[in-house]
Formats: structure tokens, C-alpha cells, sequence
């Protein structure tokens, strides 16, 4: 249906037909498919089929890029910095792009390169410039990549104290990217980047004590790490502190508790919480047992590209 929108707005084996191409668009849609959903926003934008509506064209675009469209999560991010059927806001239309030009969407990665740069240089704020262009450095937007430039920049940032930097020079550490992999270093700033309050780098931290990564293994401080990400709201802190309450890691096991923090993570998108709670699901493990949720949840990972969860999801449709 999307393909045969496709068709009969561009004229492709077919005389043009600008309200088949809209209703094709609408039938996809509605049935759930992403570029079907993207493609009916910009059918509203433009009055392919049907008048203008930005303001539904803005609700079509948030929906299928809150799913993971990149293409969607571009033209949500041109609605927010041109203020079309929405307020501009330039902070989430640089946040849109990010995530767009995450998933190689090239025009994306051009916005967004251009939007920080500027805001940078209008604040002036020179520590985050430096950081920004290690993150470019790192990514490729708008530039080659190149780790040890990378590197050079977030070391800047770093010693100005922007846990950022921090963060990002202990994740080069823990993998060996672009430089010689230590994992004492790694773990030296996952920590300073903590202290200073990033909430991933408590994540990381906790991984760190939990697995002995550059560090002695301690289940209690990955517990309390894990219970500090949570608390501030850290996603991936919030499944790993369910993960903790689960598998007795420096707490007592508590499925139920477990559960209800796969279920908050869930809530919010993420896979991995999505995954865990569909196991719960699927072996009534702290929750009542429900085949059909657990193929919800599993799906709803699985559509975030979570292999574990896609193999179940089809195992339990079967």
C-alpha cells in the first residue's frame, strides 16, 4: 500500500492520482506501518490528496518517530525548527535530527551539525563547542571520522569537567577505541564522570562493579549506582536496578519489584526493559502469567531491533 501510494503520487507505472496516492498512504497507516504513517504526515503537509494540515501532519511525523522512523523523526525535527504546525523549538528540532542522523539519515546529520554549531556559538560556551566537535569527530556528521580527534576534543571538554567528555573518553578507554584499551582508565572516568552527576556514567559504573571492569567486583556499589541512575531517571538505570532486584545482585530478590521496574522502563521505550518484562510475562515471574502480553512486549522490543526478543516474539506467535 505504501509502495503503490508511492506510485501514484510520482506517476510510476500509473497515471498520477493524488487522492489514491492519499488513501494508499491512510490504509498503510492505519495499519500500523511506519513509512506509511511518515508518508500520510507529509501527504498533510503538502495537500497531496487532502488539504493542508500542519498540525496533523506534525501528529503523523511524532508518531511513526517516536517508533524509530528516521525518516519521520527528520521532518518532526523541519517542523520544529521552522515552527510549521507546531512552536518552533530549536532544542527539540537539534534532539529530532540527533536521533534521525543516528540511523545514517544524511540530511539529518547536516542539520544537526549546523543547528549545535550555532547554538554553541551564539552561547559562546566553548566547552561544549569542543565537546560537540569530538561527537562529530566520533560519528562522522558533517566531517570524516576520526577517533583520535575524537579523543583530543572530548579530553578538552573533560578537563574543563563536562561529564560528557568524561563519559565518552571512558567508553573509548573500555572498548580500545582509537586508542590502546585500559580498562582502569575506563573505569578512573566512568567514575569522575559519576561524582560529577552523569547519570550514564553511574549505569556504566555499575556495569563496571557488577562485571569487575577495571575494578574489583562489588554487587553492593553496583546496586547503589544502578538505584542512583534509577532514581534519576536514567532508563537503562532504571531496567538495571530491575535487573538487581531480580537476580539478587547487592539486594534481596524481588520479582515483583523487578517487574514493576521493567514495566516503568518499558513504558518509556526501552527495548531492553521491553524484553525483560516480556520474559516475566511469558514464565509468570513476579507477575501473573500472560502469553498474549509477553508477545506485546516482545514485539514491541523486537520492532527496536532486539534479536533475543525478536526470536521469541516468533516463537510464541508460531
Amino acid at each position: 500500500m505504501y509502495d503503490l501510494s508511492n506510485c501514484y503520487r510520482d506517476g510510476i507505472g500509473v497515471k498520477k492520482n493524488y487522492n489514491k496516492a492519499f488513501e494508499l498512504a491512510k490504509q498503510s497507516a492505519e495499519g500500523g506501518h511506519l513509512n506509511g504513517i511518515n508518508k500520510l504526515g507529509i501527504c498533510y503537509e503538502c495537500g497531496i490528496g487532502t488539504n493542508i494540515d500542519n498540525q496533523k501532519a506534525c501528529e503523523l511525523f511524532q508518531k511513526s518517530a517516536d517508533l524509530g522512523n528516521k525518516f519521520a523523526q527528520y521532518n518532526l525535527a523541519l517542523m520544529y525548527e521552522n515552527g510549521k504546525g507546531i512552536t518552533k523549538d530549536i532544542d527539540k528540532a537539534i534532539y529530532w535530527y540527533e536521533k534521525s542522523a543516528k540511523q545514517g539519515h544524511q540530511n539529518a546529520q547536516k542539520r544537526y551539525f549546523a543547528l549545535k554549531f550555532l547554538k554553541y556559538k551564539k552561547r559562546k560556551n566553548h566547552t561544549l563547542a569542543q565537546y560537540f566537535v569530538g561527537d562529530c569527530y566520533q560519528t562522522g556528521y558533517g566531517t570524516i571520522k576520526n577517533e583520535k580527534l575524537a579523543l583530543k576534543y572530548y579530553e578538552k571538554a573533560a578537563n574543563k569537567n563536562l561529564t560528557h567528555g568524561q563519559l565518552q573518553i571512558g567508553y573509548f578507554y573500555e572498548i580500545g577505541f582509537g586508542i590502546k584499551k585500559d580498562l582502569k582508565k575506563a573505569f578512573y572516568w566512568y567514575e569522575k564522570a559519576a561524582n560529577n552527576g552523569n547519570l550514564k556514567a553511574m549505569y556504566d559504573l555499575s556495569n563496571c562493579y557488577r562485571d569487575g571492569i577495571g575494578v574489583k567486583k562489588n554487587y553492593n556499589k553496583a546496586f547503589e549506582l544502578a538505584k542512583q541512575s534509577a532514581e534519576g531517571g536514567h532508563l537503562n538505570g532504571i531496567n538495571k536496578l530491575g535487573i538487581c532486584y531480580e537476580c539478587g545482585i547487592g539486594t534481596n530478590i524481588d520479582n515483583q519489584k523487578a517487574c514493576e521496574l521493567f514495566q516503568k522502563s518499558a513504558d518509556l521505550g526501552n527495548k531492553f526493559a521491553q524484553y525483560n518484562l516480556a520474559l516475566m510475562y511469558e514464565n509468570g515471574k513476579g507477575i501473573t502469567k500472560d502469553i498474549d502480553k509477553a508477545i506485546y512486549w516482545y514485539e514491541k522490543s523486537a520492532k527496536q531491533g532486539h534479536q533475543n526478543a525478536q526470536k521469541r516474539y516468533f516463537a510464541l506467535k508460531l
